[in-house]
């Protein structure tokens, strides 16, 4: 797809409670049906519908360090991380902020030129 695809996808599910619900209970469903709507759109899009098999084993795994690596936007990423806080439990949020730091921070900062 592209880092386009990827940021549109978590924007919408951080976007709304019901979609950050769904997504979080069955990731893998949520990710199918996504690229379903989207493979049968109309509209023109910038980019394919689907997803790689490393976007989609990311957002099926709810990789954000994975999806940081693969280019999703680092502000938006972590307004999707704090919607959808399947990986957290019961951390409380300055675990969590920690915990994505952690994970984020081997990959550097993101290339921004391609």
């Amino acid at each position: 797809m592209s880092r386009f695809g990827v940021d549109k996808f978590i924007a919408w599910v951080e976007g709304a409670d019901t979609e950050a619900t769904a997504y979080a209970a069955d990731p893998a469903a949520y990710v199918a049906a996504w690229e379903a709507r989207a493979a049968g759109s109309r509209l023109p899009t910038p980019d394919s519908g689907t997803f790689t098999d490393e976007e989609r084993s990311a957002l099926v795994a709810v990789d954000h360090g994975e999806l940081y690596r693969l280019g999703a936007h680092p502000y938006m990423l972590w307004h999707f991380v704090e919607a959808v806080r399947v990986w957290a439990g019961d951390a409380t949020w300055p675990e969590m902020k920690e915990r994505f730091r952690e994970d984020v921070i081997p990959h550097g900062y993101p290339d921004i030129t391609t």
